[in-house]
């Protein structure tokens, strides 16, 4: 993994750490978050040992919320939307807090089919999107060609997509942390003995409970982190915490993702200057241009053994032989000149998808908390509340990650300000039931009940 993502000065064994907020997980998500709390003016420590280095440093960055509506997924619109709102405002104010670029780019999307069921496919999906108010302008090819002159001329459609933009993910949290770091120097609110006033380099081991509340974390290497609010950011690895509420259930799946990264020779730049999403013979596959010179290409997915561990013969980021070719194949029916970039790198990680791919965000309804038979009105410190106090979580963004991480840094913000939106509602984290066999292993089992001093 590259040194960018090193971070030294984790707290002693044994250590405690003090700060408004906690939030457990290095990914954009958490980052962002933890950059919201601290424009609060909450001091805030971001707990991860390798940040930055999970699904956001494969993810494509394409901040997409008309290309991404999927058919029953329409309950998710208004929270992309909402993210794709917010982000020329945060771009702007992370640029200037870190002095730096995150990348964002507002070039518009290409749909692009390759052949005549891949232009059906399109437009019906185009009825969809119009259905819900968002703008998709079809294009002829001579029209395509004159915006991309490399695309492909026997392309069978072009499908213009104004309003979905692009960010680079790994700019994104380096500025994040840029901004977290600078903030703690410029103010004097970094947290002590937190490297760079925010950063515990360590594993979160689990939840710390007191009078009924979520009052901090344990840590793998000993130390504590105690805290008035905790955020549960850390994508599959959350339902992994000891000391969850537990009437919760996190129904966490690892979708894989490979995802390539080519250079692009002096005379064939740019290569395309939007982003491209096309449609192979069904098949999805995409090309984000960058602005160092580099394309992105990706869209495969896949729920098989491969990728999930040496114990299934696998290293733990595993590329597919057959995603690489099929992206490789895939991206020159649309642009042949691909042929020519040099593959600088292949990556693949695991996205945490959910049963209706949509988020588990915001505060878990009580019944909960760390208890054993006791009902939500005898759990200390319950008592004219709906939730379990100190807690908010903030997972399962699967393929939306980057896209949302304005929304959700926004909405977890407004929560540790006491301020619950109706409008996500829907992505409540208590709202799938656990499986009976949970649910006996919990009771039998009670989460970490440790209070701290």
């Amino acid at each position: 993994m590259p040194d960018v993502h090193a971070v030294s000065g984790p707290a002693s064994s044994g250590s405690t750490i003090r700060a408004d907020v906690a939030v457990i997980g290095g990914g954009a998500i958490g980052h962002g978050i933890a950059w919201e709390a601290r424009r609060s003016g909450r001091s805030v420590v971001v707990i991860d040992d390798a940040p930055g280095s999970g699904a956001s440093w494969a993810a494509a960055g394409m901040l997409a919320p008309v290309s991404e509506l999927h058919y029953q997924e329409e309950d998710l619109l208004e929270l992309m939307l909402e993210a794709s709102a917010r982000w020329p405002g945060f771009a702007a104010d992370l640029a200037a807090a870190a002095g730096s670029d995150p990348g964002y780019l507002t070039t518009p999307t290409l749909a692009v089919g390759a052949d005549a069921a891949d232009r059906r496919a399109l437009l019906d999906l185009r009825a969809v999107q119009q259905a819900n108010g968002l703008t998709v302008e079809p294009l002829t090819i001579r029209e395509a060609r004159r915006r991309e002159p490399l695309l492909s001329p026997g392309i069978a459609c072009a499908l213009d997509t104004p309003g979905d933009h692009q960010v680079d993910p790994r700019l994104l949290v380096a500025c994040l942390r840029r901004a977290l770091a600078g903030g703690a120097r410029a103010t004097g609110s970094g947290v002590a003995r937190a490297a760079e006033g925010f950063a515990v380099p360590d594993k979160a081991a689990g939840l710390l409970w007191q009078d009924g509340a979520v009052a901090g974390v344990a840590l793998e290497g000993g130390g504590t982190v105690l805290a008035g609010e905790t955020v549960v950011a850390n994508g599959l690895h959350a339902p992994g915490l000891t000391g969850l509420p537990v009437s919760l259930h996190l129904p966490l799946r690892p979708v894989h993702g490979d995802i390539l990264r080519l250079a692009v020779p002096a005379h064939l730049r740019p290569l395309v200057t939007s982003t491209i999403r096309g449609l192979v013979r069904g098949v999805p596959v995409y090309i984000v241009p960058r602005q160092d010179g580099t394309v992105v290409i990706g869209a495969t997915q896949r729920e098989d053994a491969l990728g999930r561990g040496r114990g299934a013969g696998y290293s733990a980021g595993a590329v597919s032989a057959g995603g690489v070719h099929q992206l490789l194949r895939d991206a020159q029916v649309l642009v042949p000149a691909v042929a020519e970039l040099e593959l600088l790198e292949c990556t693949a990680r695991a996205r945490p998808g959910t049963p209706d791919n949509a988020p588990l965000l915001g505060r878990v309804p009580l019944p909960g908390g760390p208890v054993d038979r006791q009902t939500a009105s005898e759990m200390p410190g319950a008592q004219g509340s709906r939730h379990v106090q100190g807690l908010i979580i903030a997972t399962g963004f699967f393929r939306h990650g980057i896209l949302l991480t304005p929304a959700a840094a926004a909405i977890c913000r407004e929560l540790m300000d006491g301020i619950e939106d109706p409008r996500w509602a829907p992505f409540n984290p208590g709202r799938f039931p656990a499986a009976p066999s949970h649910r006996v292993e919990a009771a039998a089992t009670p989460p970490n009940t440790q209070e701290t001093a």
